[in-house]
């Protein structure tokens, strides 16, 4: 989680626009603001964003830089997520098996998924740190079932992280139910829920009264994402924001957990052979509350595989339950090549050799992962290393535009520029909705007015709005359609790829050639992935002759540049 925190690049534009800016503006004063934090949508919590703003402030102490509270932000998420990992990973070998949470362990800490979902600002993540704590408290029966802690748990990770999240819940839940029946006593039943909900509703009271301190109005956060999500119909939600096939689950996961999800896939078919072979009623027992782990997994994945819109983080929450699955499937299907039983085929294997053959399949599963996330991080660090320059004394208290173009979606955050710079968007072939500015106003507005002051120009429907651009003009066509054009004079900086390739176009040229208009401050190197073979993109290899040429990765720049001529 500490490499990750230092290296992995950030996956997920929401990421940045959504939480490191709205973190930014608390701690720094200036930031960039979605739609979803106007008051008009108020779609997104500020009791999120103000733990994690409490965190950097501590961070802050250590250096003048503004990227150590970045880092200290991400370092924290990997220290809070080790500790659910480790809570989760003690409570499985006490109750489920010492091998099963060494499986466990090693998938959590080898995975590609986990290595980014670990240190991610996303409230998915965090609903994956409470997962873990409420599987736990489900998990662990010694002293009686824990069904307030856990409902507590899963709670907190729907309010304050992601609504959704609350369903993986329900089959734990279920079995609490069903056990606590059989014992027939109503009383104890109905003070547990009641327990596990006064804990859930006092966790959303304070939701409630932070969020109305800084949107200047009462408002239930988790209900606004859940209806805009789910009932706001056609020309609003999720969908217009791009959609997937079906599979894209199956392939995300292959490819962050490869040999893992194939074996949580089979939980459920292995635990259902053992439940039916075994004679024992304690083994029938184990396996119908390992099958009842299992289930969130399975519900999970079918139900968003169904959604049009996809993607991979919305996976977080049902990674502690995908690593489980694997572990119980591995450690089920061991138990069985085991056998010493020379009656059985199995049995007549030499032992070494079934441990040489499940050895190599471990340690090829823990390659293949380690190459993928090497490969990752090489391939995409570069948008966290070309603002390095802009760190230096001569830049503290410089008053300049940092623009942005086609690769806005790319921009570490606020955090790595310094106080008197301002990210800025060039328009470019995106036509969606860009992010505008919190407000700086300060006299007579009083504690952050640019949480609950009304900006221009925001919606719900992904429209493009001009304004978003820095200093643009409107040119009408001989069409009814209006063209927009940004005045790139305004910009003393500015951030872009370079793919040898790639084909300028009016809205997108190759700056980087523009030697007359800019210098090149930095270049980091960047995947060209349309050039790059699937290996090359899908995992680390080595720049070396024993490579095939058409397997090698290409390389573009991602760089920063400033306008020549022009004194700062």
């Amino acid at each position: 989680n500490t490499l990750a925190a230092a290296f992995a690049p950030i996956q997920d534009c929401d990421e940045v626009f959504n939480y490191w800016e709205p973190t930014h503006y608390l701690n720094r004063g200036f930031g960039l603001q979605t739609w979803e934090y106007s008051p008009e949508y108020s779609i997104r919590s500020w009791l999120y964003i103000v733990i994690h703003a409490i965190i950097g402030k501590f961070g802050s102490l250590l250096s003048s830089r503004t990227t150590a509270e970045f880092y200290f932000v991400r370092m924290a998420l990997g220290a809070v997520c080790a500790a659910c990992e480790t809570r989760l990973f003690s409570t499985i070998c006490k109750t489920f098996n010492v091998r099963v949470g060494i499986m466990f362990g090693i998938v959590m800490a080898c995975s590609p998924g986990m290595f980014h979902a670990s240190v991610a600002y996303l409230p998915s993540s965090f609903s994956m740190y409470t997962t873990m704590l409420g599987m736990s408290a489900f998990m662990d029966w010694r002293g009686g079932l824990k069904t307030a802690p856990g409902m507590m748990w899963f709670g907190i990770g729907a309010i304050v992280g992601w609504p959704f999240s609350g369903l993986l819940l329900l089959p734990l839940l279920a079995e609490d139910l069903v056990l606590s029946s059989f014992t027939g006593d109503i009383s104890e039943i109905i003070y547990r829920l009641l327990d596990g909900a006064v804990r859930s509703t006092l966790v959303l009271a304070l939701q409630v009264a932070i969020d109305a301190f800084f949107y200047h109005k009462p408002t239930v956060v988790p209900w606004n994402i859940v209806y805009y999500n789910v009932f706001s119909g056609e020309s609003r939600g999720p969908g217009i924001f791009g959609t997937e096939p079906w599979d894209f689950y199956l392939r995300n996961l292959s490819l962050n957990f490869n040999l893992w999800f194939l074996l949580a896939l089979a939980a459920g078919p292995v635990l259902g052979l053992q439940f039916m072979l075994q004679g024992r009623s304690t083994t029938k027992q184990g396996s119908i509350r390992s099958m009842v782990f299992a289930a969130p997994f399975y519900i999970w994945l079918a139900l968003f595989s169904l959604q049009a819109h996809k993607e991979e983080r919305f996976m977080y929450p049902v990674y502690p339950f995908l690593a489980l699955n694997a572990a119980v499937s591995l450690h089920t299907i061991l138990g069985y090549i085991g056998s010493s039983d020379p009656t059985k085929l199995v049995g007549k294997i030499p032992a070494k050799l079934k441990l040489y053959v499940v050895g190599l399949c471990v340690m090829f599963a823990i390659d293949i992962s380690v190459g993928r996330t090497i490969g990752i991080v090489d391939a995409y660090r570069a948008p966290l290393q070309v603002y390095a320059p802009l760190q230096d004394q001569r830049f503290a208290s410089t008053e300049a535009n940092v623009c942005l173009g086609k690769e806005w979606y790319r921009f570490p955050s606020s955090y790595f520029l310094p106080s008197g710079m301002r990210a800025k968007f060039v328009k470019s072939a995106f036509d969606g909705l860009l992010p505008g500015q919190f407000t700086e106003a300060k006299t007579g507005f009083g504690f952050f007015p640019g949480t609950w002051l009304i900006p221009s120009g925001m919606n719900d429907q992904n429209i493009e709005d001009p304004g978003k651009h820095v200093r643009y003009t409107s040119i009408v066509s001989a069409m009814p359609l209006m063209f927009v054009q940004t005045d790139v004079e305004h910009c003393s900086f500015l951030v872009d790829s370079h793919f040898a390739k790639v084909q300028p176009t009016t809205l997108e040229p190759k700056y980087v050639e523009d030697i007359d208009t800019w210098e090149v401050m930095h270049c980091s190197r960047f995947l060209d992935t349309s050039q790059t073979h699937i290996l090359g993109r899908i995992f680390w290899l080595p720049d070396l002759e024993v490579i095939p040429a058409r397997y090698r990765r290409r390389w573009g720049r991602h760089c920063l540049l400033k306008r020549r001529n022009e004194s700062l």
